[in-house]
């Protein structure tokens, strides 16, 4: 009796080990994969998608953390009709909100097309990327953004447009100036459309700066210019407001800004090499590393900036630094002097951190 009562008890124990265990990892799974991340992350839904596949692009998206899991949870709760659409989910969502959400729907519209134009990106870019979705002729495309009979009918529309960007010196006219965001249209909208589109969302995000702008020194224009360089340098916030306040302290005295990524955009070439000697010297109206571009700003934005980084253009952190480098992590290192600069360039280099 005695063996008997002390094996009941362990198979009991275990059994209600199992069940803990179990009902943790249910908990578990149910819970967010990072319930302090705000950031919204697109997911499309493809009609035909299965109930696995759909949880397998969950999971490699980090919105859900087992995609088996996923597919346990559906059966349980007889959802078995997760609808085809274009969601912005978030890691903040539990596993309970996320498939909500797929159940009930976006209101699939197979006329209308959302498009993500992301920051930093160029205007060519942007023109690919219409090209991709609407079948727009890219060349015919680029052509129009440069065309001065559209520009004037923009430049009469857009208050924060001017003459400015008919320079014919700017590679494109546009470049700046078109917000980048998440918009929805029309399958048959036509290019200058969505032209206008991104250049009201610009129209919001200038309103709440238009009152510095009119006592300020600086034109729009050159807000955004700011604003494109600051984008490409710094990662955050914090070291862009920094950026921006170097470039300010080097204008005031009339110093070369020294800017790589002007130099990169001024020869049309893409940030994955280091460029020659001659490259960087090479003079143009971009590039800020030429000794003909000291204390000036480039001729124009070089690609489209985020609102932090326009931000971080209006409000720059005040400061008495003049040199900035970053290391390959994306680590950022300010110095008030050249040779303290030139000592934390040698640093980063022979921590064997520097970006090439």
């Amino acid at each position: 009796m005695k063996r008997k009562t002390k094996a009941t008890i362990i198979i009991i124990t275990l059994l209600g080990l199992m069940l803990i265990g179990g009902s943790f990892l249910y908990t578990y799974f149910l819970m967010p994969v990072d319930k302090n991340s705000d950031a919204d992350i697109e997911v499309t839904i493809e009609p035909g998608m299965t109930s696995r596949d759909i949880g397998e692009l969950l999971e490699k998206r980090n919105i859900i953390k087992n995609k088996d899991f996923f597919l346990l949870y559906l059966k349980l709760n007889d959802c078995n009709s997760l609808k085809a659409s274009t969601y912005d989910l978030k890691k903040s969502m539990n596993l309970e909100t996320v498939v909500d959400t797929l159940c009930k729907g976006n209101s699939y519209n197979e006329n209308v097309i959302k498009i993500t134009f992301k920051e930093g990106k160029t205007v060519k870019d942007y023109v690919k990327v219409m090209s991709d979705n609407f079948g727009f002729d890219y060349d015919e495309s680029i052509e129009t953004i440069n065309d001065k009979k559209f520009l004037e009918g923009l430049i009469e529309k857009y208050w924060f447009l001017d003459s400015d960007i008919l320079d014919d010196n700017i590679y494109y006219a546009l470049e700046g100036y078109l917000a980048p965001d998440t918009y929805e249209f029309d399958k048959d909208i036509e290019f200058k459309e969505v032209i206008g589109v991104l250049l009201d969302h610009t129209d919001k995000v200038l309103q709440p700066y238009k009152s510095k702008i009119n006592s300020s020194g600086y034109s729009v224009h050159e807000y955004l210019t700011l604003a494109s360089m600051a984008e490409l340098e710094g990662l955050n916030s914090n070291d862009r407001k920094l950026i921006v306040g170097v470039f300010e302290n080097r204008l005031k005295i009339k110093m070369s800004l020294g800017s790589d990524v002007t130099t990169y955009y001024g020869l049309q070439k893409s940030m994955d090499k280091d460029l020659t000697s001659d490259e960087f010297n090479k003079a143009n109206y971009y590039n800020t590393r030429s000794s003909s571009m000291a204390g000036k700003l480039p001729i124009g934005p070089i690609c489209n900036p985020s609102k932090d980084s326009i931000d971080a253009a209006f409000n720059p952190t005040d400061s008495k630094y003049l040199y900035f480098v970053a290391d390959k992590n994306g680590k950022i290192y300010y110095n008030t002097t050249n040779e303290d600069h030139l000592r934390t360039v040698k640093e980063i280099k022979e921590a064997g951190n520097w970006i090439w």
